[in-house]
């Protein structure tokens, strides 16, 4: 029988989902429930969702819509039988190769509704580009975009034309309500997605397990910018954290190795990651967030490891799974040319 949804689960744990409302929380102590839509069966055996699919993020507890499918290859470093791969060191540059297999996963590029932002503890300004001009350095953030792993998404149906409140909703997708899902992507969708592929796309995924905390971290290229008769290379790295353990742990310190091409191997120490210490617990278990990062090559690698700090004040250092970073052909594309007021 199917579930009436009735509430969205606000940074909502790794339980089961049951009994659903849709609660349009805000920061005062008042919640009003109201009935969004019934909940549907996730599809498994690798059926992916169309464009048009209205869902809750099985994590993050925000409602969504997929706008279109990335089929990615997943590094998993917990996988049974990985080859133990080469890692950059100051005193040995080693090719990090891929000797854990990746395997293709289904992931995809959502909208946000812009009602569930401020309560989850996810940046929703992930998705960046570079300025359009040859000498900017500036970065545009696109809010409200998100890439969601299949097995994230709890796929539920509505009766409202416009059940998520986005302002890229109504410029990339239009209602039919003969149609399943009942919502198509328009021509500025599929024009705005085939112009900006370079930029969008989710090619590599890497994970690894430390004493139960699990790091994912997606990789993209952004394009290069030319100063001074030398080309920067940019890209952006979105990262989650999981508390897949039952012991409440905090990030303290980030270290980071960046290895570029040219031979330079720089190591970035700091407190905490974009300015906060996030707590991972079995109520609240994940975190993510994205940065940025260039080089003066078009490829590199980056590693390394975050300080965890448990509750009786010991510490472990948990690993940041080595991933590449490999630039693709610029081009001259801006992607806000759909994205105007």
């Amino acid at each position: 029988m199917a579930t009436i949804l009735r509430s969205i689960l606000l940074s909502a744990s790794r339980s089961q989902v049951k009994g659903l409302y849709a609660k349009e929380c805000c920061r005062c102590l008042s919640t009003r429930l109201a009935e969004v839509g019934v909940l549907e069966p996730p599809r498994e055996n690798g059926k992916a969702y169309d464009t048009g699919q209205l869902f809750l993020h099985k994590v993050f507890g925000y409602r969504g819509i997929v706008l279109f499918p990335w089929l990615a290859s997943v590094y998993d470093r917990d996988a049974p039988g990985k080859i133990e791969e080469n890692r950059y060191t100051e005193d040995q540059n080693t090719a990090i190769g891929k000797e854990v297999k990746g395997r293709n996963h289904m992931y995809y590029q959502v909208l946000i509704d812009a009602r569930d932002c401020a309560h989850i503890r996810a940046q929703t300004e992930a998705v960046t580009f570079l300025g359009n001009q040859d000498n900017s350095r500036a970065l545009y953030a696109i809010p409200g975009l998100d890439y969601v792993a299949h097995e994230d998404v709890l796929p539920y149906n509505s009766p409202e034309t416009t059940p998520i409140q986005h302002e890229l909703f109504d410029k990339f997708l239009q209602h039919h309500s003969d149609s399943s899902p009942s919502f198509f992507a328009k021509d500025t969708l599929k024009a705005w997605q085939e112009k900006n592929h370079p930029w969008l796309q989710l090619s590599d995924v890497h994970r690894e397990t430390t004493e139960g905390i699990r790091v994912t971290v997606i990789p993209f290229y952004m394009g290069s910018r030319q100063t001074n008769q030398t080309h920067v290379y940019w890209w952006r790295y979105c990262v989650r954290l999981e508390n897949q353990g039952s012991e409440t742990v905090q990030l303290r310190e980030r270290h980071w190795r960046i290895f570029s091409l040219s031979g330079t191997l720089e190591t970035v120490r700091g407190r905490g990651v974009v300015g906060q210490e996030p707590l991972l617990s079995t109520e609240l278990p994940a975190f993510q967030y994205s940065s940025h990062v260039s080089l003066q090559a078009p490829s590199g690698h980056m590693w390394g490891t975050y300080k965890m700090e448990r509750r009786d004040g010991t510490s472990f250092d948990c690993k940041i799974p080595p991933f590449s970073l490999e630039s693709k052909t610029d081009d001259n594309n801006n992607p806000h040319q759909f994205l105007g007021s």
